[in-house]
């Protein structure tokens, strides 16, 4: 790999985790005052993904030092990282499915801070899904691969929550509303698990 695709790529796993970072902790802090199931998993989903990105990060930080390790070891190095990025989807989302089916109808409080994040994450994602991908094509990186799908669940994901959210935030106490929110949660969760699976065969 060339230097300027190694700086390039680091440069935006150091974003991705910057831009990571304050999401569980804003969407954690609006479950005090909201309690929709959506919201609930979206907090697990974006605690799991924070750390999966950070290994990652580490991880390219090392592979891609020429001097720091061979292609054995880089390889070896790669395939763990991924192989964690997709175990913590499918943790996710294994997650996301149980609070789906133990959440209640009702009153759902306020979700305002979650649909926040999740309007701003439908648009920094996909501009890291496009960004990841183009790295990718140039100079191919098993990391860069499976961020760039990550990425695309993620832009895919926030737009469901997006949808979700914002029925219960006009309609909270709708059937509809409630529907909408149940099914965000699972669509959130089949999908990052769906992710996942095939992250975790690519390293086998």
């Amino acid at each position: 790999m060339s230097k300027e695709t190694a700086r390039s790529g680091s440069r935006t796993l150091l974003m991705s985790v910057l831009m990571s970072a304050p999401g569980p902790l804003v969407v954690g802090l609006g479950l005090l005052a909201g309690r929709s199931s959506t919201q609930i998993a979206d907090f697990v989903r974006r605690s799991a993904e924070l750390l999966a990105i950070i290994s990652s990060f580490a991880v390219y930080q090392i592979t891609t030092k020429e001097d720091s390790c061979n292609e054995e070891r880089r390889a070896r190095l790669e395939r763990r990282a991924n192989a964690f990025v997709g175990a913590m989807m499918c943790l996710g989302g294994s997650f996301m499915v149980l609070l789906a089916f133990l959440s209640e109808a009702g009153e759902k409080g306020n979700v305002l801070p979650g649909l926040s994040i999740a309007v701003l994450g439908v648009i920094a994602n996909t501009a890291f899904w496009v960004k990841y991908t183009r790295l990718n094509k140039k100079e191919p990186n098993a990391i860069l691969r499976v961020q760039s799908r990550l990425y695309r669940a993620k832009s895919l994901v926030d737009g469901c929550v997006t949808i979700a959210l914002l029925s219960v935030l006009l309609l909270p106490e709708s059937p509809v509303s409630y529907w909408l929110d149940f099914l965000g949660s699972l669509i959130v969760a089949l999908y990052l698990i769906r992710c996942g699976v095939q992250t975790i065969r690519e390293t086998v």
